[in-house]
């Protein structure tokens, strides 16, 4: 989700709420304690040179339980991490901590924000050598699309 949308989702929220993807929420008086431009640079397993930048929110679950973040207060803050870092209309992800910390990627099901879980992948697979997953077909189906010309022990048409 790009941050224009997540301004778009706030700007008609009546609260902040977080889903992880098992259905649990973030507790509801989490903080916000970081909105950055996360800029990497690398070199990919094909030895292409990239460049990525995305939007972080990181979210913090205190022991400050009367706290709430309402849906203007995470608007000023996005609006001041855009006007001091220089913030465009990029991706947003998402760190949370739980086992270690976690970066999620960011929905929104109309009343809620997500947290997508994210994957790691080759970027250059055409030049690491692992060979494209070959589809699956059940022999069953095989048969039964294939004329019957050969015949066991007979020959074949």
């Amino acid at each position: 989700m790009k941050l224009s949308e997540v301004k778009q989702h706030l700007a008609t929220a009546e609260a902040v709420n977080f889903q992880l993807s098992n259905g649990t929420f973030v507790p509801e008086h989490f903080h916000v304690t970081e909105v950055g431009l996360i800029t990497r640079h690398f070199i990919d397993c094909g030895g292409v040179e990239r460049i990525e930048k995305i939007i972080n929110f990181q979210l913090w679950d205190a022991n400050d339980f009367e706290h709430r973040l309402k849906p203007q207060k995470l608007l000023n803050i996005i609006a001041l991490s855009e006007n001091r870092l220089g913030i465009g209309d990029l991706e947003v992800e998402v760190e949370y901590q739980s086992d270690t910390i976690g970066k999620y990627g960011l929905g929104f099901d109309g009343t809620n924000f997500q947290l997508l879980s994210k994957k790691t992948a080759c970027l250059a697979q055409d030049a690491c050598g692992i060979p494209a997953e070959k589809p699956k077909v059940r022999l069953s189906d095989l048969q039964a699309s294939q004329s019957a010309c050969c015949t066991p022990g007979g020959g074949c048409c």
